[in-house]
């Protein structure tokens, strides 16, 4: 029998002990016998405002330690149905964004070609796009869930096409990502104009604004993101912002009116029956938030996900 690779069991080595991967799983750069990969991408070039995430896999993962393996409000336990490791960090290039992109995407394309879903650490948003464009080297162009405050979809910044605020427009111009068949939730806050969520409608994406998504009911929300995605594979993208600073304080561009963490987890296990072969979870700054409240958030987020992996494994068992 192929080894299946499982947390540390803390009933036997203290949480507080040993080098910090995350949720204690063994650092293995293995694409073999692996459902899911925990990828740290310690790049903030791309970012418009604060930075500083480059340190967020290295925060997140700390944190992590606290997390076990049975998730209540999943009904599931994960390393029952999963095998995966921590893959340890993509080498970047700082500084140097188009550089980077290239590293990142040839070194997940292993992962995805053999079929394990990349779990990502961030990072300032801009690495979605490498990922993205992984993703349809393997899959063709994939739908995309994305929470966040912000569309992402502007066109370019101080005249650069690449930033952490533009790379949802050039997923959909380089055909990586299926703007019909995505939708963005949680949009809010100050814009430069209406033109700024207009422009993102126009390129094909559904946007639930915050306002309109504290009217629906967990039923409705559901709903509409299948209805939205349908069979297609679907790569998640959660950006911390999306939380109420409240929840998330250490992040580079917060925006008042959020969501609570318990909302956010509510609003990823509608995901569960979705074909998901990403994920990943960004903007922490981890020098703006010494109690780690921020990156305790990012993990659960990760850790919420790694149970839908799970889910989709028992689902194929039935």
């Amino acid at each position: 029998m192929q080894p299946k690779y499982v947390p540390i069991n803390s009933q036997e080595n203290p949480r507080f002990s040993g080098i910090k991967t995350f949720m204690r799983l063994p650092h293995v750069k293995t694409e073999e016998n692996i459902d899911f990969a925990i990828v740290g991408v310690p790049f903030d070039t791309a970012g418009s405002f604060a930075i500083g995430t480059r340190f967020a896999p290295e925060s997140i993962r700390s944190i992590s330690s606290l997390l076990r393996p049975y998730n209540p409000g999943q009904n599931i336990d994960i390393f029952q149905y999963c095998s995966g490791v921590d893959y340890g960090d993509i080498a970047i290039n700082p500084g140097y964004i188009e550089d980077s992109y290239q590293m990142i995407q040839e070194q997940l394309q292993p992962l995805i070609k053999n079929r394990v879903v990349p779990v990502l650490i961030g990072g300032d948003h801009s690495i979605s796009l490498p990922n993205l464009r992984a993703m349809a080297q393997e899959y063709g162009p994939v739908s995309l869930v994305h929470f966040d405050s912000h569309s992402d979809t502007w066109d370019s910044y101080f005249g650069r096409k690449y930033n952490h605020g533009t790379m949802f427009r050039r997923a959909v111009e380089e055909q990586i990502v299926d703007a019909s068949k995505s939708i963005q939730i949680g949009m809010r806050g100050s814009l430069y104009g209406p033109e700024d969520i207009q422009e993102a409608k126009e390129l094909g994406y559904e946007v639930v604004t915050t306002e309109e998504l504290k009217d629906m009911s967990l039923s409705e929300i559901r709903h509409k993101i299948q209805e939205q995605v349908g069979t297609q594979k679907v790569y998640v993208s959660f950006d911390v912002d999306f939380l109420d600073p409240v929840y998330a304080p250490a992040t580079g561009t917060p925006e008042i009116g959020g969501f609570t963490t318990f909302e956010a987890q509510q609003f990823v296990r509608q995901l569960n029956e979705l074909d998901v072969v990403g994920f990943d979870c960004v903007e922490v700054i981890p020098d703006r938030d010494p109690s780690k409240v921020t990156s305790l958030a990012a993990a659960n987020m990760c850790y919420e996900f790694i149970s839908l992996v799970a889910n989709q494994k028992r689902n194929q068992e039935k």
